[in-house]
């Protein structure tokens, strides 16, 4: 049994800690009650039991009973449920990067901390890396849709907003690229799959494929449906080009451990200059084929 600490500005402190630590311990909970996977459901459990561990280390410091932020507790739990566990339970981890150097500064003024400053460390990050999502499984998948789906349909739209001039032809042409290509990336990846042999199910990673292309090509298309004005459609369009590649890439960062920028350059650079060049392309051929739609 610890002292209890008697400084209130250091206790005022702990219980931060304390309320962080049953917070996380009831998102884990729900969430091993949620998932189907056995395997899943017992590294949650473990989590969730470490987290209540801590919290005991801190209650017999604080003497203080504390309640969970019951907003925080539903937020990551839709998150996780949204956007997969370990994407939820790393952005989590995330966030206590901060708590944990705050910790270090506890070192002289709390007995034990050591051992927490450890488990916080390794037990966690370790049991995280133990889930299993079939989702994370294909992301190699998805990356090849999406990528090539931003790369391809951003350069055709911007070509064609030169050549055509008009919204509804662009939008309808753009749909029909990006289908036929959706289905022979589909197909390409179901073969490649097949070929290599991986731990995958080709059918499965097919329908990533394919359903990531198709799914950016209607957002990509959108713009130029509902909005009249050509070169603001096509601002929209790379705007949102660009909103993807920066959502996808971070959920990336977060769940595989990957550096955010680089990535977000290299691909934004990408898309944003194959765009840039199809523009010049769609120019030079309305100019030298005198084409007015």
């Amino acid at each position: 049994m610890q002292t209890v600490i008697e400084n209130d500005d250091l206790r005022a402190r702990l219980l931060t800690f304390q309320r962080t630590e049953i917070t996380e311990h009831h998102i884990y909970a729900r969430l091993a009650k949620a998932v189907k996977s056995p395997e899943n459901r017992q590294v949650l459990a473990r989590i969730a039991q470490e987290e209540l561990d801590h919290y005991t280390f801190w209650r017999e410091l604080t003497g203080q009973e504390v309640r969970p932020n019951r907003v925080r507790v539903w937020a990551f739990y839709l998150i996780s449920r949204l956007l997969g566990l370990t994407f939820g339970a790393k952005l989590m981890e995330r966030g206590e990067v901060e708590v944990q150097d705050q910790y270090e500064e506890l070192k002289e003024a709390v007995p034990r901390i050591d051992e927490l400053i450890q488990a916080e460390n390794q037990h966690e990050e370790s049991l995280i890396a133990m889930l299993d999502e079939i989702g994370l499984r294909y992301i190699g998948s998805i990356v090849l849709g999406l990528n090539d789906a931003l790369v391809e349909l951003t350069g055709a739209l911007a070509g064609l907003t030169l050549a055509l001039q008009n919204s509804r032809q662009i939008a309808l042409i753009g749909l029909i690229i990006g289908t036929a290509a959706a289905l022979s990336m589909a197909a390409s990846e179901y073969l490649s799959t097949k070929s290599e042999g991986e731990q995958k199910n080709p059918v499965r990673a097919a329908v990533y494929t394919g359903v990531a292309y198709i799914l950016t090509v209607m957002v990509l298309i959108t713009p130029f449906l509902l909005v009249q004005q050509l070169y603001l459609s096509l601002g929209l369009t790379l705007t949102a080009s660009v909103l993807i590649i920066a959502a996808f890439n971070y959920y990336i960062a977060v769940a595989r451990d990957l550096p955010f920028r680089r990535r977000f350059g290299e691909m934004a650079g990408l898309s944003l200059g194959v765009a840039a060049f199809s523009f010049g392309v769609g120019f030079l051929l309305r100019r030298f084929f005198q084409v007015e739609v």
